[in-house]
This record gives structure tokens, C-alpha cells and sequence, in this order.
């Protein structure tokens, strides 16, 4: 895995972190549930890179 791909993943998954909390705090369903897509739309990612890696050696 790229460092760019990594900081990346990371910055979508605390992205998605920040607006399920901001979700949360303010009751809104939407934006907790695009949270939470975003959270796991950037673990299926790293889960990608992961297996690129490891057939790369």
C-alpha cells in the first residue's frame, strides 16, 4: 500500500468518524448513516491494498 493510498484511506475514515458523531449530536439520521459509508467505504479499501500487497510479494 502506497503512503498516498494509506493517508488517504485515513482521511476518509476520520471524515466518516466526524460526521457520524456530528450525526449523532444533532439527530440527524442522514449524515450519521453517510458517515458510517464512509467509514466502511475506506476499511474495504485498505482491505484492497492489503491484498494487492500481498501478492505483490
Amino acid at each position: 500500500m502506497g503512503l498516498g493510498d494509506k493517508l488517504d484511506n485515513t482521511a476518509q475514515d476520520a471524515t466518516g468518524k466526524a460526521k457520524e458523531a456530528a450525526g449523532k449530536a444533532t439527530d440527524d439520521e442522514r449524515l450519521e448513516a453517510e458517515g458510517r459509508t464512509d467509514q466502511a467505504g475506506a476499511d474495504l479499501k485498505q482491505a484492497g491494498e492489503k491484498v494487492k500487497d500481498a501478492f505483490k510479494h
